[in-house]
């Protein structure tokens, strides 16, 4: 396992906000000082790629680890050239809150931003008409 602070590398940026409500979630789950925040990308989605998150206590020992604002964050390394500079935010607004990924790695995204398509994939994105 790879760990890593962000003071060393960038992997994913975690606002204050998100890692807040994060923290908050764990601490009602009661999974403090156990668990760190899994982001992930699978196949899926109707843009081809979708995102994930979950809370995990085990990290593999291929996994890159490494902590901002106090929270754990593990990503594998299927996921990581995907999710490079990517920025995770947590939103609050009147039509409801949610996390939001910010990541440069996707060329189009669904109306949803749950899924995308990457640089890698190229050609057009997918749409679906279920979250417009």
């Amino acid at each position: 396992m790879t760990v890593a602070t962000m003071e060393e590398t960038a992997f994913i940026t975690l606002t204050q906000t998100a890692a807040d409500k994060l923290l908050a979630i764990m601490k009602e789950k009661g999974l403090v000082g156990t668990h760190g925040l899994r982001v992930f990308v699978s196949g899926g989605g109707c843009s081809g790629l979708q995102y994930g998150m979950t809370f995990d206590d085990n990290p593999r020992a291929v996994d890159t680890v490494f902590e901002q604002h106090g929270l754990r964050v593990i990503v594998d390394p299927r996921s990581l050239p995907y999710l490079e500079g990517a920025s995770i935010d947590y939103v609050d607004s009147l039509m409801g809150g949610g996390f939001q990924i910010d990541n440069p790695n996707a060329i189009s995204t669904c109306g949803c931003g749950q899924s995308f398509r990457s640089k890698e994939e190229g050609g057009a994105g997918g749409g679906c008409s279920s979250c417009r």
